[in-house]
């Protein structure tokens, strides 16, 4: 009877082991795919050009410690840099002049601006998205003084997240760089001495939230096609294509006079609908360009128009030490980001900026409604028309490269191109596909 009794006692110990093992590992396995999703979508990496990507390749074991600070960790150095730079000059100020009080009377924008300086450097869109719907909707701060703000701290934010890009060595696409950089300062000089005569406070608001909402869906077509082949730069740049990143580039320097920003917007889709660069390239040189096309803005209106407030500088003293170091940290976190967690922080915040603008304008005429409306759909309608025309220019690359008989990618060079902390990309092209996303 006892050895009867034994038997199911055993059969019940062994199944209980079973059960245990089965879901140890279950609970590995799914361990395994939470690191893999946490790797995807957040240590994606970082593309250096050839000398930085050889320089971390290379470096010995017992290198001096100077040279292993300024290669293996060049993250945390050059954002060191910039920021010593800026705190100084901002620390004598402050100083000289005891403007410390500052910090209780603007805290609202020291807090905004944390946000602010981080989609900055981590995206393709500048500080402003997140700094001008909250000084115009929520702090009911003039567009004009919004804007001058918005220009001068991205000034100095852009700035030291761009020496950071370039201090790191992330690949840029310099060409595309310099014909936008020339495009915009006409652009922005026009903005600020014709449209932005013509255009009431209201009417300001709108355009802006409004055409930051049309890029959120500009971000979701490029998000759409998964399979897409991208490039390190724009392919077989020649004549037309130079001439349409010029126009680019002078239709959104009127949008950074108008708001403080707009230019990065406007090339960072043009860049990656129409010549699919990949927003890799893309995003860093999107940053680059808004530093110098806000450094020149910011000289036009406080040199040339003598009319920057004093608030818009006040507004500045209790920002910039935070954008120079928020700015710079976010170009480096966007660069390991995945495209999708950055295309997310953009859904969100175009959405709520263009949903305040409908509850917070008044009076809200049907004329503003018909303006909010207008840019939206005309603004869905020209990203699309540049999505299909991208698919054109893709085939007409794809045919030179036949025609050039290079096979799989264009003109190949001893270039390597490196993923930083992730993978290498051997035997690399100057300007080829580097990833099927």
């Amino acid at each position: 009877m006892n050895e009867n009794k034994d038997i199911p006692m055993t059969e019940s110990t062994s199944q209980s082991g079973i059960e245990e093992i089965n879901v140890t590992e279950d609970e590995v396995e799914c361990s395994t795919k939470c690191a893999k999703w946490f790797r995807r979508f957040f240590m994606e990496g970082q593309v250096l050009d050839k000398e930085h990507a050889d320089a971390l390749k290379t470096l010995p074991h017992d290198a001096p410690w100077y040279r292993i600070a300024l290669v293996k960790y060049r993250r945390f150095v050059g954002p060191a840099i910039s920021a010593t730079v800026v705190y100084f000059f901002w620390l004598a100020y402050m100083i000289k002049w005891n403007m410390w009080h500052l910090f209780v009377e603007r805290y609202e924008m020291s807090i905004t601006i944390v946000f602010a300086s981080l989609i900055a450097g981590m995206t393709s869109v500048g500080g402003g998205v997140v700094a001008f719907p909250v000084m115009t909707l929520v702090l009911n701060v003039t567009p004009n003084i919004a804007r001058d703000f918005s220009l001068i701290v991205q000034s100095c934010g852009m700035t030291a997240a761009s020496f950071v890009i370039y201090f790191m060595g992330i690949q840029v696409d310099w060409n595309s760089l310099i014909i936008c950089s020339i495009g915009g300062v006409f652009g922005a000089i026009f903005g600020f001495e014709v449209v932005d005569q013509h255009l009431t406070p209201p009417r300001k608001k709108f355009t802006f939230t409004a055409f930051c909402f049309a890029f959120a869906f500009a971000l979701f077509l490029l998000n759409r096609y998964r399979k897409r082949r991208t490039f390190l730069t724009v392919p077989y740049l020649n004549k037309w294509k130079g001439f349409v990143l010029f126009l680019t580039a002078l239709v959104g320097g009127m949008f950074t006079a108008l708001a403080g920003t707009g230019l990065d917007i406007v090339c960072f889709s043009v860049m990656t609908l129409l010549f699919r660069v990949t927003e890799k390239t893309a995003t860093p040189t999107s940053v680059i360009l808004m530093s110098i096309n806000t450094a020149v803005a910011t000289y036009w209106r406080a040199v040339i128009h003598i009319d920057v407030s004093t608030d818009a500088f006040h507004y500045l003293l209790v920002c910039v030490p935070i954008v120079v170091i928020g700015a710079p940290i976010g170009s480096v976190v966007g660069s390991y980001l995945h495209r999708l967690v950055l295309a997310a922080l953009i859904y969100i915040i175009t959405t709520a900026a263009l949903i305040g603008s409908f509850v917070v304008i008044r009076p809200l005429t049907p004329d503003l409604i018909g303006l909010a409306v207008g840019i939206v759909v005309g603004g869905i309608l020209i990203f699309l028309l540049l999505t299909l025309a991208g698919a054109s220019v893709l085939k007409h690359v794809e045919e030179q490269e036949v025609n050039s008989n290079t096979g799989r990618s264009i003109e190949q060079t001893d270039k390597t191109l490196t993923i930083a902390d992730n993978s290498t990309v051997e035997n690399g092209y100057s300007n080829k596909a580097f990833e099927v996303i």
